[in-house]
């Protein structure tokens, strides 16, 4: 009998496996025939559309994590499944538009706008600020589902919502891969980027990987949002429209830290629990670097 080390043993056939035996079928699991067009307004048309361009986006973000994860063909393989699961989002909210407001089904050239160059980023860095994006459209498309009133459009922000919360525990089991090769750099970098974007009660921004400068060359023009046909969209749909406030803000903070509590081994009910624990990171982190430099004689 062969034996397999199961800690060396590639992610990607596993998540493959799961997440193809929950996937839906655009055709045949959205009840496009419960459509009723008195419940649709204008202005959630619209929201409907800056989503799908969105989502879009994960075009570009694929072409970094591929550029950036050279080294790593697990990872790399795996983003065939997130990025046709993230493409299928931006499609199945086209498709709902194609069918019942073509008017606002984006044209090629707004999808085209959101494909650009990111600059190369931390790849440990990137990967949570991507698992904590994962989570916060998790609660994101929960609240949608809630504010709109139209069935199938309802239906279809629920799917979403129940992909991304999938996609966010697939960068986990990366995260928890990455801890185990780097050690206490892992762990630093992990910590670093949950302090920031569990304290998005104190930005005036929503902090999610759309919302970021990732072009030095092109700014101010080099976020995701910068791009859409409507810049201000997403602070006024958060706010005005589907209502994410504190209440959905704290949720999305106790999910950050319950995950990294469960993945550094030790509990975190507060940010300021997670600040205190990264800067004893950086400490053994400076500590271990001074160790290794060599030493004059």
């Amino acid at each position: 009998m062969r034996i397999v080390n199961l800690e060396n043993a590639m992610l990607y056939p596993e998540l493959f496996k799961q997440l193809e035996s929950v996937r839906w079928n655009m055709d045949t699991d959205i009840p496009w025939d419960r459509f009723d067009a008195s419940q649709l307004s204008d202005e959630q048309a619209q929201t409907i559309k800056m989503n799908a361009i969105t989502e879009w986006a994960a075009l570009p973000a694929t072409e970094m994590f591929l550029r950036d994860n050279r080294d790593d063909s697990d990872f790399c393989a795996f983003m065939s499944v997130w990025f046709f699961e993230e493409q299928k989002h931006s499609l199945v909210l086209m498709e709902y538009l194609r069918r019942f407001r073509p008017d606002l089904v984006p044209t090629e050239a707004e999808l085209q706008a959101v494909r650009f160059e990111f600059d190369p980023a931390p790849v440990l860095e990137t990967l949570m600020l991507h698992f904590c994006g994962e989570i916060r459209l998790n609660h994101w498309y929960r609240r949608a589902s809630e504010w709109h009133t139209e069935p199938v459009i309802k239906n279809i922000y629920t799917k979403l919502s129940q992909d991304e919360a999938r996609h966010g525990g697939a960068y986990l089991r990366y995260m928890k891969r990455a801890i185990s090769k780097f050690g206490v750099e892992a762990k630093s970098a992990f910590a670093k980027v949950g302090v920031l974007m569990a304290s998005a009660r104190r930005t005036a921004q929503a902090l999610h990987p759309t919302n970021l400068h990732v072009n030095k060359a092109l700014f101010p023009l080099d976020t995701i949002q910068s791009r859409l046909p409507n810049p201000e969209w997403l602070e006024h749909w958060l706010d005005k429209q589907i209502n994410f406030d504190a209440v959905w803000e704290t949720k999305v903070v106790e999910r950050i830290l319950h995950n990294l509590s469960l993945l550094m081994e030790r509990s975190f009910t507060t940010v300021q629990e997670l600040n205190k624990f990264r800067k004893e990171l950086a400490r053994d982190l400076g500590a271990n670097l001074d160790s290794a430099s060599p030493r004059a004689v």
